[in-house]
């Protein structure tokens, strides 16, 4: 496998020799490593893209270029602030081996990572991340690829859903039927919202679409937030979509796949940290529609969870990975219970915002 490695790292445009390579992370949808060079050189990322999860990885890379291109020329250090995309000797964004596409990118040193935001500066930190990201990009006009269709858009969400049921290929709706209800109830609103969005009152935008806090990067020295990472899923929709995903995240007092759910409630602390961050730098750029709706999109992205995690098990769990027979639908009352608590807290979450 070093072998493989070595020679995949060779075809793009590294500075030195390289010294060793080494796995990073945990690697659930990419396989990550750290390309180390020798003397002076500076280190770089190799990542192997899943194509499975990401069809047009080429469009994928592209995307990722230009904004980070556009980051670069609005940050006092280009080289730490954003990701530097390496390009291959060829000329390309990535390195085709059969099926597989690998791309590099530039380590950048003295930095970490977190997995969880245990307390409410971290979660402020958090919401810098992405307000600033969004802040960066406010003004980017060109058209971006669509690399994971329908991410984020209920009516297509919808769709694939009723598709599922009808369909009920290993025979679990009839079983489901309060589950289902709790769907059905929500419809009518969630595509009330998303219509404003295809109509235009609420504007589109660059969007991270994983705003989870291990994909920001803190200085080491002082542990405050530097850049946002993982751009794989960056593509054009509302905003408010990587808001109010990051809350489900990062103020939600369980794991998303809590079996107690006495345990999981939005954490109205961690709530105001992270909103408070992110409107620090975001606000400024912001419409009026978007302010009036950011409460709002933490209950849209937390019901498209219940959703999809629903669809998942009835479907025969054949998208997420489980560790169990039952497991999406734990992980569906779970999220369920964390949307309760966002409805019931709803006028809290408001108030937060228009003080802010």
């Amino acid at each position: 496998m070093i072998d493989k490695l070595l020679n995949i790292a060779g075809q793009f445009d590294l500075e030195g020799n390289i010294a060793e390579i080494k796995p990073l992370g945990e690697g659930f949808i990419n396989d990550t490593y750290v390309v180390k060079t020798e003397g002076d050189a500076p280190d770089y990322i190799l990542q192997r893209k899943n194509h499975l999860i990401f069809p047009d990885v080429p469009g994928m890379m592209d995307n990722i270029k230009a904004v980070t291109e556009h980051i670069k020329k609005k940050v006092a250090d280009p080289m730490r602030e954003t990701l530097t995309v390496i390009p291959a000797k060829d000329g390309n964004l990535y390195v085709k081996d059969g099926e597989n596409f690998w791309a590099v990118c530039l380590f950048i040193p003295e930095t970490t990572s977190l997995t969880r935001a245990e307390s409410p500066e971290q979660a402020y930190q958090g919401g810098l991340g992405t307000g600033r990201f969004q802040a960066l990009l406010a003004d980017f006009d060109q058209p971006l690829n669509e690399t994971i269709k329908g991410f984020h858009n209920i009516r297509w969400r919808f769709r694939q859903w009723d598709e599922t049921i009808d369909a009920d290929p290993v025979g679990r709706v009839a079983q489901l039927k309060e589950e289902i209800s709790w769907i059905e109830s929500r419809r009518k609103e969630m595509l009330d919202f998303w219509s404003l969005v295809e109509d235009g009152t609420i504007p589109m935008h660059v969007t991270h679409n994983d705003t989870k806090i291990s994909n920001v990067l803190f200085n080491k020295v002082d542990g405050s937030m530097l850049c946002m990472i993982d751009l794989d899923t960056v593509m054009t929709s509302t905003s408010l979509n990587d808001y109010g995903d990051a809350i489900r995240i990062y103020a939600n007092t369980g794991a998303e796949d809590e079996k107690d759910i006495d345990k999981v409630e939005l954490d109205i602390e961690m709530f105001k940290a992270y909103t408070e961050g992110y409107l620090h730098e975001r606000k400024a750029s912001m419409v009026q529609s978007e302010l009036d709706h950011l409460a709002f999109s933490a209950r849209y992205i937390t019901f498209e969870q219940v959703l999809r995690f629903l669809m998942d098990y009835i479907d025969g769990d054949r998208y997420y990975k489980i560790a169990y027979p039952d497991h999406n639908l734990v992980r569906t009352r779970a999220q369920y219970k964390l949307l309760q608590s966002m409805e019931m807290k709803y006028e809290q979450m408001r108030e937060v915002i228009s003080s802010k």
